[in-house]
């Protein structure tokens, strides 16, 4: 997720939104607050069918930007104003979607950004279309930003997080709280984002169990949030090694790569009128798109545990797999989607599919793994 607006669009929802819950009638909260660790939303496909059992599976991870397609000019991302789309709008990019998960085949998808109950996506469960129109028998849900009025330009009721999507029944389902962040005011803070990391555990018949964990990182802390993220993901990752369990995690990082060439997207990111880098700017830099504080915060993941595109092969030619732009008229132009493992990864079938140039601002990436035993 990337989004252009500045924070004040955000402070101007915190206060709407806490005034309407003041004067409310109601007892409801706006917004969902959640624990430490609760159990996921668990779904299943409207007519489950037979899964194979294979010794090999494709894992993929895909931000789906909530079904909005690349090319919308949303007013939260790409400096756009759309705040609300048509059902048809919606249903066609997930037809998309279905299309290319039913071409690329994936066994295990760990989704970020998935709306299931929200005004601007015409309150389509986008988690349940999918197992319904796709191959897939199982999902997991973990939101990450549930309210139930944002008066903001409009936006209304909002539901979106990450997802699993498995073959097989995913037991164990858990959503991790992680850190909010700190470069904020309380209010602010209280309506903003509570990202998370979505975990299960794949019960695979005939063979041994494995965990899959999905993370949506921070995208616009100018504080060390987005650090404390990847360490909380890499501690979980840790605790199922130590336990001799097989780990897949990845999921949207936004982080680039340690040794990245270039780190300062500010003026790719840049709106018209938008200006940064000279004397006088205030910011200097634009929220979420200064990624050079950051260009160590990945090191330790890198070294501990098998990336699905090893840093030599990223080096050697990072433009191959660069996955994500906040340009809707060009090509990908950095990488911050991952999927990482405690076992090897096949050295066929790693693939960034930067040829799904229309779907999401993001491409799905994916790769083959050996089954557990």
């Amino acid at each position: 997720m990337r989004r252009n607006q500045p924070i004040s669009i955000w402070i101007r929802i915190c206060c709407w939104s806490w005034m309407i819950g003041f004067f409310s009638a109601g007892c409801s909260p706006l917004v969902t607050e959640f624990d430490q660790s609760e159990e996921a939303v668990l779904y299943t496909a409207a007519h489950p069918m037979p899964q194979p059992v294979p010794d090999t599976l494709t894992v993929m991870t895909w931000n789906l930007r909530f079904g909005a397609g690349r090319q919308t000019p949303w007013f939260g991302d790409s400096c756009g104003d759309r705040v609300v789309l048509t059902a048809a709008e919606v249903l066609a990019t997930l037809e998309g979607m279905a299309a290319e998960i039913r071409t690329l085949q994936p066994d295990l998808l760990l989704i970020q950004e998935i709306d299931v109950q929200s005004k601007r996506t015409a309150y389509i469960d986008e988690l349940q279309w999918l197992l319904d129109h796709t191959y897939f028998t199982y999902g997991a849900y973990a939101s990450m930003w549930q309210a139930q009025y944002v008066p903001s330009d409009g936006l209304g009721r909002i539901n979106t997080g990450s997802a699993l999507l498995s073959r097989w029944p995913l037991r164990e389902a858990e959503r991790i709280q992680l850190p909010l962040r700190s470069d904020q005011d309380a209010l602010t803070r209280y309506f903003y984002l509570r990202r998370n990391i979505l975990k299960a555990r794949v019960d695979l018949p005939e063979r041994g169990d494995f965990w899959v964990l999905n993370i949506h990182a921070d995208a616009f802390s100018t504080d060390d949030t987005k650090h404390k993220h990847i360490i909380r993901f890499k501690a979980e990752i840790d605790k199922l090694d130590t336990a001799g369990a097989a780990v897949i995690a990845g999921g949207d990082f936004n982080m680039l790569p340690p040794g990245s060439d270039s780190t300062d997207y500010c003026d790719e990111d840049r709106c018209p009128g938008e200006h940064f880098h000279s004397p006088g700017d205030h910011p200097l830099h634009k929220e979420g798109s200064n990624y050079t504080p950051e260009k160590e915060w990945l090191v330790d993941l890198y070294a501990a545990y098998d990336c699905s595109v090893p840093l030599v092969d990223y080096h050697a030619h990072p433009a191959r797999y660069f996955t994500h732009t906040t340009n809707r008229g060009a090509f990908w132009d950095r990488k911050i989607d991952y999927l990482f493992s405690n076992r090897p990864w096949l050295s066929q079938g790693r693939v960034t599919h930067q040829e799904i140039l229309n779907l999401s601002d993001h491409v799905p990436v994916s790769a083959r793994w050996v089954v557990p035993r």
